[in-house]
């Protein structure tokens, strides 16, 4: 039967990432925890479910991730950040196929976000994503922070059924932080390509957002709660091409 490893990157996770571990008791083989040098008791937590624990400073998302892959004894990589976990259905998913995981390269799951008050079953769901591959045939890729895993030419993908539970921000407040923090590393990216942007690209990429989350992704239905992320999401895409824009215009500045 093949094995499974499971591969976690985390900084100051003491909160949720016990929750995140516990949910891989029974599936995995064995767990991978690259910590970006936590100060809380992020690591004192992991210890109780693994030793494997390596510690280096935060390199970039995709870095940090496939540096924890390249740890994985096994050839099956299972990717869950701290925030996240396996729902029963998405257990008993992964537990049919294990013996059968080999006739396929990849697999696909739904992944469902709690949202500071409630569930959204909109907005951003089912954000399918990739979090089960062989790691011969896929690797960690994308533009940070927006990482994603990247299959070799060819490779087909299966559908798992059950959902990735993403508990993600407790607050509005939690989440201008990272909006701060994750149009920092964005912007730097964008810049790094050297792709020049407009004085209305703040603009038309922040309304193409919430256009798509809150009517194509039918996010109204979501309540407040689909409205406030429609509108952060609006913010979040805004105030990246802002900074890169900012930049461009001076570009001596140390910060964006």
């Amino acid at each position: 039967m093949p094995k499974i490893s499971a591969c976690i990157i985390s900084f100051n996770e003491e909160q949720k990432i016990e929750g995140c571990l516990q949910s891989l008791a029974g599936i995995v083989d064995e767990i991978i925890v690259v910590d970006s040098l936590s100060t809380d008791r992020t690591v004192e937590i992991v210890g109780r479910y693994t030793d494997k624990i390596f510690h280096q400073k935060f390199l970039g998302h995709v870095e940090q991730k496939n540096l924890a892959v390249s740890h994985a004894s096994h050839d099956w990589i299972l990717s869950l950040d701290c925030d996240e976990r396996l729902s029963p259905q998405l257990r008993d998913s992964i537990l049919a196929l294990k013996e059968g995981l080999d006739e396929h390269r990849a697999y696909r799951m739904a992944r469902k976000t709690f949202y500071v008050y409630r569930w959204l079953n909109h907005c951003w769901y089912p954000d399918r994503k990739v979090r089960l591959f062989n790691k011969h045939y896929a690797r960690w890729g994308g533009t940070n922070p927006h990482d994603r895993v990247v299959m070799d030419e060819g490779v087909q993908v299966t559908d798992l059924g059950g959902d990735i539970l993403h508990y993600s921000f407790s607050s509005i407040s939690e989440h201008l932080r990272t909006i701060d923090n994750f149009t920092e590393i964005g912007a730097r990216e964008i810049i790094a390509k050297g792709k020049k942007v407009s004085v209305l690209s703040p603009l038309t990429h922040g309304l193409w957002t919430f256009i798509r989350l809150y009517f194509f992704k039918r996010g109204f239905l979501d309540g407040l709660a689909g409205f406030i992320v429609a509108t952060l999401s609006f913010m979040h895409a805004f105030v990246k091409y802002s900074k890169v824009l900012l930049h461009q215009r001076q570009p001596g500045r140390s910060r964006l």
